[in-house]
């Protein structure tokens, strides 16, 4: 397995592959995804992000499997934000649940190519300047302290978004849902419907979160090969995740403590790298043990006023 561009190439054509067998064969008519069913793809996802970090040890080695599962852990943690601004954003928009999973499908392949080109770009900046390296640590200590400090939510006010915003001036928009349909053609005209607002939504939130999560996997991995498949089986499993979790995130509260402590811990590695460098196996020990441990005192310390929200309500 060689970081060659004919292995890029093929790799993106197998992600496209297992998209389309997701839309066109085992999710063809749109449906309600029931738990069950969620939890039954959430586990293949993890399973086959498994099964290819095996195939990253036996054929690159101990040190880049590490980092692949480290930056999965830490793009599927920090996805769990994701997760619940999808879930506010559905309840907002009154999105019917069986039109759910086609707007995070097509959301997920708008996050594939963005995600690739600011890992890309990323990992070009900071081959070229080093002293960028210093800032990306900064930001990250800055950000998972803010992070800390923001318990309330995201705000994702679907009237003060600027590209809902420009959708609306220069798109004539339906009234109401069209089904399962992004544009429909009446009196020759060609309108949007509701569902593409939502999905717009989706993704200018999503290069939100990815300003967070690129540079925390950039600070495990200057591999862009590992980098950019580690995110991407993140992402693949993510709607099969939201579907599954999506009434049970708000028991996860002292998630984000958990996940603010990551970004510190990373950002803090980065800024004495030049002095101490950290085993990679300890960097995956601290991240894994900071998301299991605001995971069991979430459950073990229940917030009492926050009834749950139900997906689709």
């Amino acid at each position: 397995m060689e970081n060659t561009p004919a292995f890029w190439v093929g790799f993106n054509a197998f992600v496209l592959v297992m998209l389309m067998l997701d839309l066109l064969v085992f999710n063809r008519k749109a449906h309600v995804v029931r738990i069950r069913e969620a939890l039954s793809w959430s586990a293949f996802w993890i399973v086959l992000s498994l099964c290819f970090n095996f195939l990253v040890y036996r054929t690159m080695g101990k040190q880049a499997a590490l980092e692949f599962l480290t930056g999965y852990l830490i793009e599927k943690s920090l996805s769990v934000d994701n997760l619940f601004v999808f879930l506010l954003i559905f309840t907002y928009f009154k999105v019917p649940q069986q039109y759910q999973h086609r707007i995070l499908f097509w959301g997920v392949i708008g996050a594939l190519v963005l995600r690739a080109i600011f890992i890309l770009a990323g990992a070009a900046l900071l081959a070229k300047f080093h002293v960028l390296v210093y800032v990306l640590g900064a930001f990250l200590v800055y950000t998972g302290i803010r992070m800390a400090f923001n318990s309330g939510g995201p705000d994702i006010n679907p009237d003060d978004n600027p590209v809902v915003k420009f959708l609306s001036r220069h798109l004539p928009i339906t009234s109401k849902m069209e089904g399962g349909k992004f544009f429909v053609r009446k009196e020759r005209l060609l309108f949007a419907t509701p569902l593409f607002v939502v999905l717009v939504m989706v993704e200018t939130t999503d290069v939100v979160f990815a300003a967070d999560s690129i540079p925390a996997i950039l600070a495990v991995s200057r591999d862009t090969f590992i980098v950019y498949t580690s995110n991407v089986f993140a992402l693949l499993g993510l709607r099969a995740l939201y579907f599954a979790l999506a009434g049970l995130m708000q028991l996860f509260h002292y998630l984000h403590y958990g996940l603010s402590l990551i970004l510190i811990f990373i950002g803090g590695k980065l800024l004495i790298a030049e002095f101490y460098e950290l085993p990679m196996s300890w960097s995956l020990g601290v991240v894994g043990f900071l998301l299991l441990g605001s995971v069991v005192l979430s459950l073990l310390f229940p917030k009492k006023d926050s009834p749950l929200i139900p997906p689709g309500s």
